[in-house]
């Protein structure tokens, strides 16, 4: 059973700030500089509310849909490792990294750059598997977006403090540890499948 702490800790890895910082930088550079918190601020609020949309009604989904809580858990975990693969090897082929032409809105700060696909399934696989702890969930939620709000919002002075090798050493120990929940994840759904 996952604590509040160990549920949060695992979404702000999912969530990867350090990893956007340069992300969130690139696609805010046709921002002046004096909107830049502002702008992070609403997207973050945005990114909030899709998530904790997801944990309320992500179950009623799945049932919709008729998706047991199995697939969903192995389902989540090769999500998750395909979202660590790439943080461990990043591609310069296939970089998540838009061309934002003026001020973002929504789309990529908020989605998918902090409510992306792992974040979602993440939330879904909590509440889906022990529905009845949906405080708990909501607050992990909460912890890893305030931990993340964070981090994005002094994005500019921790860009310039850890340089462009610190944020990618940070990220891709962050990407190894979410290997091994994702391995975790997949081999936890497959002996529960297995014992069925």
């Amino acid at each position: 059973m996952l604590s509040v702490a160990s549920a949060a800790l695992l979404l702000f890895f999912v969530m990867d700030p350090l990893g956007n910082v340069p992300l969130f930088l690139s696609a805010l550079k046709h921002v002046p500089p004096a909107r830049h918190r502002l702008v992070i601020l609403r997207e973050l609020v945005i990114a909030l509310g899709v998530l904790v949309a997801f944990l309320f009604g992500g179950p009623k989904l799945l049932d919709l849909l008729h998706v047991s809580g199995v697939s969903l858990t192995v389902a989540g975990g090769v999500v998750m490792l395909l979202i660590a693969l790439r943080m461990v090897f990043p591609s310069t082929e296939h970089t998540l990294k838009e061309d934002v032409a003026a001020e973002p809105f929504i789309v990529p700060l908020a989605i998918p750059y902090v409510a992306g696909p792992s974040a979602m399934a993440t939330v879904l696989l909590f509440t889906s598997r022990e529905p009845d702890r949906w405080p708990a969930w909501l607050a992990a939620l909460l912890l890893a977006w305030l931990a993340s709000g964070v981090v994005l919002f002094f994005a500019t002075g921790l860009a310039r403090v850890l340089g462009s090798r610190g944020l990618t050493a940070i990220e891709r120990l962050m990407g190894m540890l979410l290997v091994v929940v994702a391995v975790e994840m997949i081999l936890s759904g497959l002996r529960e499948y297995l014992a069925t």
